[in-house]
Formats: C-alpha cells, sequence, structure tokens
C-alpha cells in the first residue's frame, strides 16, 4: 500500500468513525499533531502506535505496515491556494527573516530543528473572537566549523 492510499484509507475510516483526531491520539497514545501528519504521509510510526491506529478505526494490516514505511517528504514548491495553509506561507514570508535573526541573536548561528521538534494546536476562548494558539519547541542546533 502506497503512502497516498494508506492516507485516503484512514480519512475514510476517520469520517466513518466521528472520531476526531484528539480521540484518536488519545488511543493511540501520541500527540494530535504528530500522529495527524503520520496519517498524512508525513512522518512514520512504529508498529505499536501504527497497530493502535488501525485497531481504532477498524483497519487492515497493510494500513500499519504503510503507516511504519519511512516517508519521502516532499511538498508542492507553488504557494498553495487552501487559506489555512496559505496563512501559514504568509506568515514566514512576513516573519521568517524577523524569527531567524531573533533566533541567532539569542541562540547563535544555527537552526531551530524539525527532528527533534514538538508542536501543539489549541482553542483559546477569547470573547473578541476564537484564538488559534500554536506552540512549537524545536532543539536549537548551532552549525559547527571544521
Amino acid at each position: 500500500m502506497k503512502k497516498l492510499e494508506m492516507t485516503e484509507t484512514i480519512m475514510t475510516a476517520k469520517s466513518q468513525t466521528g472520531l476526531g483526531w484528539e480521540e484518536i491520539s488519545a488511543k493511540v497514545g501520541l500527540a494530535p499533531v504528530f500522529l495527524t501528519s503520520a496519517c498524512l504521509g508525513m512522518n512514520s510510526l512504529k508498529a505499536e502506535h501504527a497497530d493502535e491506529l488501525c485497531k481504532a478505526l477498524g483497519l487492515p494490516t497493510e494500513v500499519s505496515a504503510a503507516l511504519q514505511e519511512f516517508p519521502h517528504k516532499s511538498w508542492e514548491k507553488t504557494i498553495p491556494t487552501d487559506p489555512v495553509i496559505y496563512r501559514w506561507y504568509e506568515i514566514v514570508g512576513v516573519y521568517g527573516e524577523t524569527i531567524k535573526e531573533l533566533i541567532h541573536e539569542k541562540f547563535g548561528d544555527g537552526i531551530m530543528s524539525a527532528i527533534d521538534f514538538s508542536m501543539h494546536i489549541d482553542k483559546e476562548e477569547n470573547p473578541a473572537g476564537d484564538r488559534v494558539l500554536v506552540t512549537m519547541s524545536g532543539k536549537f542546533l548551532p552549525y559547527k566549523s571544521w
């Protein structure tokens, strides 16, 4: 089973069960952001987590095997038109240089890891309109000289 077919199978089962990502992730034992990215084909799962997901959604073993395969992380280089994804491009476009400048000032020359990384997305209720709260934490990796 290819990753695309895996994702389609998972999304169909998710829709049929009526479970949300928070509920599924609680059953699997992983953070919702990481589990969702694995189900969308951008990360892999260990066997025990892949099997738990399949159990929670009533999926065949082929899905578990596909979830355990290492992904090929690629995406279109054109700016997407989906409004939610486009806004992330806009955030990086407007604030990317600022983020880079502040990271370098506080840590030195290096990067924030996207491997040793976590992200949480929460809803913050606000009388002026609910807010999306995104918390990202990545290990700082300094560039080395040799």
